[in-house]
């Protein structure tokens, strides 16, 4: 009798674990996953964005921008950025 008993408590055990390791690899794993590439690629669009602003403020204040593209080289780009006004901030 005593045996039975730990032989159902075994089991139960056992299935409680295999329920956890579905859950786990089912619920809460791909959520964690998503939720990392989500806030990879809002990392990742954001520095583009920083990336693309510092250049155009180098532009505007310097009339050029240098970027590093390799060691020992750099990517010049000169020109000027166009403004352009709203007709109503203008009046």
């Amino acid at each position: 009798m005593e045996k039975q008993k730990l032989t159902m408590r075994i089991l139960i055990l056992v299935i409680v674990l295999l329920a956890l390791a579905v859950l786990y690899a089912f619920a809460v794993r791909p959520a964690v996953t998503g939720y990392a590439v989500n806030k990879y690629s809002q990392g990742y669009y954001q520095g583009q964005s920083d990336l693309l602003s510092n250049i155009v403020v180098q532009l505007q204040q310097a009339g050029y921008a240098q970027i590093p593209v390799g060691e020992n080289q750099v990517l010049v780009l000169q020109g000027q950025i166009a403004q352009t006004q709203n007709s109503e901030a203008a009046a």
